[in-house]
């Protein structure tokens, strides 16, 4: 297949919660969370990553575009990504995908028992993973990165589209200005600092796609991110720490 045959093929959406779905919510709309659809035109497929607040809108998107669900990855165990009890408020997340689309549930390995606490999800019901497994979406292949630190098994979704960089859904791990919090239950400072360098790392011209609209532009390069991120200005986990480690 040639490249610009593979980038045809290509399926990705970028969905704002309050903006293209869960409409009125106003939680959806004031914790501005980013859902995505990755896929293959060609045989009509895509995996949710991170669906909440309102799953069935999420899943009549995809289908009015002709794909179908065969698949959930979860970038992390918190209830604006997943589903749960948040703040006393119920959110809608993968059990209510579940409910609607018989398929799999892809998460880190090391975050399996936090959803277990966040959902009623049972461990048969999750796939689990490892940094570097490969899903796959008829041609389209989705690496996950282990990238602890915000929760222990944070991870984020690379694309490699062919001739660049690709995309990188980076969860609550890197946003376009600052990172994850790390003063929560399961977060680690070092191990954030840890996880940045390694997506510090990516082909310059990755496309970075986060978790949450915290900034104007919805996506940026990897480059200009390292340039104008404060979260990277220190130059060793030491100083890092000094900053971000309280």
């Amino acid at each position: 297949m040639t490249d610009a045959a593979a980038n045809d093929r290509f399926y990705f959406r970028q969905l704002l919660s309050g903006r293209d779905f869960a409409v009125g919510d106003p939680i959806a709309s004031q914790m501005v969370n980013f859902a995505y659809a990755i896929g293959d035109r060609g045989t009509g497929e895509c995996v949710l990553v991170d669906p909440a607040y309102a799953v069935n809108d999420l899943v009549d998107l995809v289908e009015a575009d002709g794909m179908r669900v065969v698949g959930a990855l979860a970038t992390h165990y918190h209830a604006d990504h997943i589903g749960g009890n948040m703040m006393g408020y119920e959110i809608e997340g993968i059990e209510a995908l579940l409910a609607r689309c018989d398929c799999p549930i892809h998460v880190q390995a090391d975050e399996a028992e936090w959803i277990r606490k966040t959902t009623s999800l049972t461990s048969d019901q999750m796939t689990m993973h490892r940094s570097g497994d490969v899903v796959s979406v008829g041609e389209v292949k989705i690496t996950l990165v282990h990238t602890p630190g915000h929760t222990p098994g944070s991870q984020c979704f690379h694309v490699d589209q062919r001739g660049a960089g690709g995309r990188l859904v980076s969860g609550d791990t890197l946003f376009l200005d600052g990172c994850g919090r790390t003063d929560l239950p399961g977060s680690d400072p070092a191990k954030m600092y840890e996880s940045l360098q390694t997506l510090r790392s990516m082909p310059t011209d990755t496309i970075v796609f986060p978790g949450h609209r915290y900034s104007t532009p919805s996506s940026a390069t990897m480059e200009s991110i390292v340039e104008s991120n404060y979260v990277f200005r220190p130059s060793n986990a030491s100083q890092w720490l000094q900053i971000f480690g309280r």
